[in-house]
């Protein structure tokens, strides 16, 4: 049903869903999660995404690079963060992973550098060691690894030294 309270049907339905995947790249999870809104069968829910995938509408491996693509420039998360929320459109492990080989690290450190410039100078603390222990959760919560976190730090000359007593 739609918000007026009709039955829709499955070309209507189908429709929608072929607007919207033709507007923005979108995740078998994602198509489905609104055709159960619209209150569908399984079984029609599963012949509408099998006929937009056939019809290149849907495209998984399309959908995981603009993903990537647009998460890594535009919200500057790291390689973790990126996996974690494609996991959680359950999209399968391997085309994940194929999705990133397609990018460098260098291309997720390039990134990573100038956000952590940038919260060197708002962070606040008492010492440069807090202050980097701050540095490093936030870039941890971006979706970084450690090791990334470490290497542009010393990099950028702010992690030479872990000594709390200045």
């Amino acid at each position: 049903m739609d918000k007026k309270g009709r039955i829709i049907t499955e070309e209507t339905a189908y429709a929608r869903m072929a607007r919207t995947c033709s507007q923005k790249e979108c995740a078998p999870f994602d198509i489905a999660r609104k055709l159960k809104r619209m209150e569908l069968p399984e079984p029609v829910i599963d012949k509408i995404i099998n006929r937009l995938k056939k019809e290149k509408f849907l495209d998984e491996k399309r959908f995981i690079r603009s993903y990537i693509h647009d998460k890594l420039h535009f919200n500057k998360w790291g390689k973790r963060k990126i996996t974690l929320f494609l996991k959680h459109k359950q999209l399968p492990q391997e085309l994940i992973e194929e999705g990133f080989t397609e990018l460098s690290d260098i291309s997720f450190s390039l990134s990573l550098q100038p956000i952590l410039e940038k919260k060197w100078n708002s962070v606040t603390g008492k010492s440069d060691y807090e202050k980097r222990g701050k540095l490093i959760r936030y870039a941890l919560g971006r979706g970084f690894s450690m090791e990334e976190v470490m290497a542009c730090m010393k990099q950028m000359k702010i992690g030479d030294t872990f000594d709390e007593t200045e």
